[in-house]
């Protein structure tokens, strides 16, 4: 697989990731991603308890299991069953909104975020998850209900081409807690979040918030997608950009403007990493002239 390109996704790229999907495994635990996160690998891979039946209690039983409802009701002693979920759930969100519409080497910061999301549920549909997800817009927030079909898969890769597309200018009205609220909602304790966006806004208190709750009951990965021009200035001179509706020139000539501006790059990035390891949550880069599989497999294991 190569990079993506271009300003806007189409449905026909994104559903060709199912090819590359076959050499990742993204519901797999591993040394690398363990490490990002700063913590010691676990064997076994983030479940719960699922509730089974109650019987009779039996000698041996736990205790803390009796249901003390039915034993009342019945007059003996009873006891909960439950076996372990073996279950995990992917979920993908992913952000759209126009910060994300911006790149200068190969493709769009909004173009990477959506062929990586696109592959990643490819991957756990193969994997026999059920997958679903979010897609954050400027104005509109999509989301997915958690199935085992290529449904699922479909519905978010349209709701990635609807929003993937540059419009003119207009305020953005919907904010990473919008997203993350809404992942509060549909997800199950030990689902897999993979978050994908360049999380410009993620520090603001109303929006950690939601992140550490969602933090406590599943496993987020977050991924950061970054263009190189966010993080360094051309050589002096003027250069023509533009967001896909609207075109304009940048002056990179003014003195002292390229330290400040990488100092900037790195202070956030810093921050980010740091407020991440907070929550134990592991953070991967991705820049938008690279290869999205190549990446994840630095993290995931090979299928």
């Amino acid at each position: 697989m190569t990079g993506p390109r271009g300003a806007v996704v189409t449905a026909e790229d994104l559903i060709a990731t199912r090819f590359a999907a076959r050499f990742i495994d993204v519901t797999g635990q591993t040394r690398a991603l363990a490490n990002l996160a700063g913590m010691r690998r676990s064997r076994q891979r983030g479940r719960g308890v699922e509730f089974d039946e109650v019987r009779a209690y039996a000698a041996g039983d736990d205790v803390r299991a009796i249901d003390w409802r039915v034993t009342a009701r019945s007059g003996t002693p009873h006891t909960k069953l439950f076996h372990e979920d073996r279950e995990q759930p992917i979920l993908v969100a992913v952000d759209q909104r126009s910060p994300m519409k911006f790149g200068a080497s190969r493709c769009f910061k909004s173009v990477m975020a959506a062929h990586v999301g696109a592959l990643t549920l490819w991957s756990g549909l193969q994997a026999g998850e059920r997958i679903g997800g979010a897609v954050l817009g400027d104005e509109v927030l999509h989301d997915t209900r958690p199935k085992r079909s290529q449904h699922a898969v479909l519905n978010m890769i349209k709701d990635l081409v609807a929003e993937g597309r540059p419009e003119a200018e207009a305020p953005v009205a919907r904010s990473l807690g919008d997203l993350l609220e809404q992942l509060e909602r549909i997800a199950r304790a030990g689902t897999r979040i993979f978050l994908i966006s360049d999380f410009h806004d993620l520090f603001e208190e109303a929006h950690l918030a939601p992140l550490r709750r969602l933090a406590r009951k599943t496993q987020i990965v977050a991924v950061a997608v970054g263009d190189s021009l966010e993080a360094s200035l051309p050589q002096a001179g003027f250069y023509a950009v533009t967001d896909g509706v609207t075109h304009s020139q940048l002056d990179t000539s003014v003195a002292g403007a390229r330290a400040a501006y990488e100092a900037d790059y790195q202070d956030r990035l810093a921050q980010l990493t740091k407020r991440l390891r907070e929550l134990r949550m592991p953070l991967l880069p991705l820049q938008t002239h690279q290869d999205p599989l190549k990446q994840l497999l630095t993290v995931f294991p090979p299928r």
